[in-house]
């Protein structure tokens, strides 16, 4: 059996018969979640509103019956944002529509990648990259919506392109905000936060979804201040206009909104470079959120990684081929999913339902939303991902592991995706390197491996690190029928934060099918911090009560 199977993880699910009223209703209520994160998602990427309708309907009705992941969302993701914009702005060279097409095409090849990804069973992808360097990445996404998002919230088109000038432009565009849009972005934006801060204390307000608040709060603002004609207005000496602009553009129907991607440009490098970020950061990000949610089920069910990525790669061809932004398993939808009631895979064929139907017949009322109200919700998004506890959390980890998060953060922010994760994994072996992993150990490390008494040992010899981690997970994928299994790390130099998480999730695995994982070893290591899963140096003892 596959490590990442389960003898329930292909085929229909019987039980999904029986759950279709808990999986409407929650499907319903993602639904509502969806609908304007779709459409300010696709906005922001440069794409039109639509094309992030058409990506989730495309993830709910096609590629939900593709993948193994039960109770995940697929559709549009805020992490993909600051690629696609990046693709439409340097393959149209000035031209949006144009380099909307071309972006397409890298879409499709990219979703041919994912699909060759699953077919090679890749789906240990996700094992590789280090945490730190991963959150830095999101850190960074989360920095660029807000530097973006910040002036459509206030009604103002920034004069500045890249992420660092527009994160100074704001105090400019706070001094020449438009009153009447700010007073639906801003209050909008309180909505947001003050519906987290008081769902946590007040149970019933975790079932009402916050978009839905800041929907009813926006789109009649919209209508009160006319929003839909467009006209001058005087505040404080200024005059200002509000007009359509600053509200969604639908097209009358959904077929006439199918856009063909254009591959005339698709083996340039430009274009080579952004089939590699779609490819690689939407399956990471998909992986890692498929595996967050398994963690997240009630039943605890395992999900096969590597069909789940044949379902996203599949349905990223569907949507590139249609017009549509790429889809991840997307983990906000996902857990809210969860949070509501879900049972099975319906839940994302029902969100994809109704968002297709509410498309088709009722396309005038999404033009009613403000576009001030989805840069309000991209600001939250981008705050949850760039959270000051992300760095604190981190920081707790191992200051080597804050070192890294903010390098990658920042590189990323001064240069993109690609450069900021490969500069992130380039200082973590530096940093392994001076921690005393031996450079021999760092790609293929020495596991000596014997079997007694039932029992299955794994010695792991020069260092057990991210850049080798894959091979002892496949040593361990090959005793899937044994009861106990241990990792001795005794003789590792050097055990990473990326391993010891590794390590600990699949503790979790084992358990959950009624075997035991065990890990000794550690009690000869010095850790680098007081947090159970920091990094170990080998060395003298640990005087923080660490045992193996």
């Amino acid at each position: 059996m596959h490590p990442q199977q389960t003898p329930s993880s292909s085929g229909a699910e019987p039980a999904e018969r029986s759950t279709w009223k808990s999986d409407i209703v929650s499907g319903f209520l993602v639904f509502l979640i969806a609908l304007p994160l779709c459409l300010g998602i696709a906005m922001a990427s440069g794409f039109p509103p639509v094309a992030g309708i058409l990506t989730a309907v495309i993830g709910g009705v096609v590629s939900s019956w593709l993948g193994s992941a039960r109770l995940t969302i697929k559709g549009p993701a805020a992490g993909l944002i600051v690629i696609a914009l990046g693709a439409v702005t340097e393959l149209g060279a000035g031209d949006g529509q144009l380099g909307y097409r071309r972006a397409l095409a890298t879409i499709v090849v990219a979703a041919i990648v994912q699909i060759l990804f699953a077919v090679l069973r890749t789906g240990t992808l996700g094992d590789f990259f280090p945490s730190s360097v991963v959150h830095g990445m999101l850190a960074a996404i989360g920095v660029i919506i807000c530097s973006k998002q910040a002036h459509t919230l206030l009604g103002v088109a920034p004069t500045a392109k890249e992420p660092l000038p527009l994160l100074a432009e704001i105090p400019h565009s706070v001094a020449r905000m438009n009153p009447e849009i700010a007073i639906i972005g801003v209050v909008s934006l309180a909505l947001l936060f003050g519906h987290a801060a008081l769902s946590k204390r007040v149970a019933i307000l975790k079932r009402v979804p916050g978009p839905l608040l800041v929907l009813l709060f926006a789109v009649p603002m919209g209508l009160y201040f006319d929003l839909d004609h467009e006209h001058t207005f005087s505040f404080s000496r200024d005059v200002f206009t509000v007009g359509p602009k600053f509200l969604v553009n639908l097209p009358g129907n959904l077929m006439s909104a199918v856009t063909f991607p254009d591959f005339s440009a698709v083996f340039s490098t430009v274009s080579i470079k952004y089939i590699a970020m779609f490819a690689l950061v939407g399956s990471i990000e998909s992986l890692l959120s498929a595996k967050a949610v398994d963690m997240l089920d009630p039943e605890k069910r395992r999900s096969d990684l590597d069909k789940d990525l044949l379902a996203t790669g599949t349905g990223n061809l569907i949507a590139g081929l249609l017009g549509g932004l790429p889809m991840i398993s997307e983990i906000v939808r996902s857990s809210a999913n969860i949070g509501y009631g879900a049972k099975s895979r319906l839940s994302n064929f029902f969100h994809g339902l109704f968002l297709l139907l509410f498309v088709a017949f009722a396309p005038m009322l999404i033009h009613r939303i403000p576009l001030a109200a989805l840069a309000a919700m991209l600001i939250f998004t981008g705050v949850r991902l760039a959270s000051p506890s992300e760095f604190v959390k981190t920081f707790r980890i191992g200051a080597e592991q804050l070192l890294i998060f903010t390098f990658t953060l920042g590189v990323t922010l001064a240069t993109d995706l690609l450069v900021g994760v490969a500069s992130g994994i380039v200082l973590k072996v530096v940093v392994h390197l001076i921690n005393g992993a031996p450079v021999a150990g760092l790609f293929r490390p020495l596991i000596e491996e014997h079997e007694a008494g039932g029992q299955v040992v794994l010695r792991v010899r020069h260092a057990a690190v991210f850049t080798n981690f894959l091979k002892l997970k496949k040593q361990l994928a090959r005793h899937a029928q044994a009861r106990h299994v241990e990792v001795d790390l005794t003789d590792a130099k050097l055990v990473d934060h990326t391993v010891m998480e590794r390590l600990h999730e699949l503790e979790g695995e084992f358990s959950r099918e009624g075997r035991h994982l065990h890990i000794r070893g550690l009690d000869q290591h010095r850790s680098l911090s007081a947090h159970p899963l920091s990094a170990r140096k080998k060395g003298p003892k640990s005087t923080l009560g660490l045992s193996s």
